[in-house]
């Protein structure tokens, strides 16, 4: 059957709009690009982008992956025949033409890996009778020359000197970048060290003695409490992974409940209340339990009678939250406040650990809001995004 001239026509007018939409995104881009107004401004524009582009692949530092992405920008920033890229042991990446240069770049690099003096070296300088002349500089990081930025053309003038050596100083502002995340994650690692020096020897000493109280009165308990000391202990010193999900924290939490219970009785009281759709939430390793030990040591062991936690964890937009709630002797703002900014040590070593590491990974922020007064118990409340894009449980 033909088509009806009802559907010509609404399939003409698709097509119409469609061209219409792809008309007006194109203009649109157009526009922008001409918003940028003088060659000054445009030649700075792709300039910033080609900067930004080659950041990214250099965030991790100097390897050949990254290096072999990023040259093709910096060639292209440089306007040279040919942009190479080293490390101090051999040549990580080489974009553009005269290839038959790159087995004897180290060798003409030498004497700038090792003095950290730019170097500008003729066409047919280096031996292979190449028509290209190079511009070799040194990449610093620190006191330390880390590589080199070598841009090769026909004529070395005191512009691509001078452009090479800007370019070998933003490489090496990308490599102490990178560097300093390095040294970021070093630190949550030994801090994690640190909380687990921490747990050892109070609560192992404590959790073994109240253990072997019950080996004669109740062996079936005495059992139970050292398969659960097993699990909490393998948790607490695993070797692997920053990162857990809130469901495996808060199942550590209450592993470490059941064996100070088991040393103080109904003295220690929990309720737990947890959405069940902030569970998956990832958060750094050991950040809640040093909280609870805290409620626990510092709140409620000094406390005459029972006391009481509380623990709960709330779905709040982008955020979970999660706080930690006891009714024990609480603390003393002033030096609580001196503690966590690390100006004097006291027994609260765990709450400061935890407050860095949290500043640490999601930003200044993203620290442990603390809630207390000498004799009106603690509030600790901590909020970390739902989504959180490299950090792997």
């Amino acid at each position: 059957m033909p088509d009806s001239p009802l559907l010509t026509a609404a399939a003409v007018a698709v097509i119409a709009m469609a061209i219409a939409v792809v008309v007006g995104v194109g203009l649109k881009v157009l526009r922008s690009f001409r918003d940028l107004g003088t060659d000054a401004e445009r030649a700075t524009y792709h300039t910033l982008h080609a900067a930004s582009q080659a950041g990214q692949h250099l965030r991790r530092g100097l390897n050949p992956a990254g290096a072999a992405k990023a040259s093709r920008q910096l060639r292209g920033l440089l306007g040279c025949d040919a942009l190479a890229i080293t490390d101090t042991s051999g040549v990580l990446a080489w974009d553009g033409e005269a290839e038959e240069l790159k087995p004897r770049l180290m060798d003409l690099a030498a004497d700038v890996l090792a003095g950290g003096r730019t170097a500008v070296l003729p066409a047919a300088a280096d031996g292979t009778g190449s028509q290209l002349a190079a511009v070799i500089a040194p990449v610093r990081a620190g006191s330390r020359v880390v590589g080199a930025v070598a841009a090769f053309a026909p004529s070395a003038g005191a512009g691509l000197v001078r452009a090479t050596g800007e370019v070998a100083d933003w490489v090496a502002v990308q490599v102490e970048l990178a560097e300093l995340d390095a040294s970021r994650t070093l630190l949550m690692e030994a801090e994690v060290r640190a909380l687990r020096a921490q747990i050892s020897p109070h609560f192992i000493y404590n959790s073994l003695n109240a253990i072997a109280s019950f080996i004669n009165t109740d062996p079936e308990r005495a059992r139970e409490l050292v398969v659960e000391f097993a699990d909490f202990t393998r948790y607490s010193f695993r070797r692997h992974g920053d990162f857990t999900t809130l469901a495996e924290e808060l199942r550590c939490i209450d592993r470490y409940l059941l064996l100070e219970r088991a040393r103080f009785g109904d003295r220690v009281q929990v309720s737990l209340r947890v959405a069940p759709e902030v569970l998956s939430t990832v958060i750094p390793f050991l950040s809640l339990q040093p909280l609870v030990e805290n409620a626990v040591r510092h709140g409620l062991e000094a406390k005459e009678g029972s006391g009481h936690i509380s623990i709960t964890a709330e779905d709040a937009g982008a955020f979970a939250e999660v706080t930690i709630e006891d009714d024990g002797v609480g603390m003393d703002p002033e030096q609580l406040q001196s503690m966590l900014a690390g100006h004097t040590d006291g027994e609260h070593v765990g709450l400061r650990n935890v407050d860095a590491r949290l500043r640490q990974v999601y930003g200044a922020g993203h620290g442990l809001v603390i809630e207390t007064a000498p004799g009106e118990g603690t509030l600790i409340t901590m909020r970390v995004p739902k989504s959180q894009p490299g950090h792997d449980a």
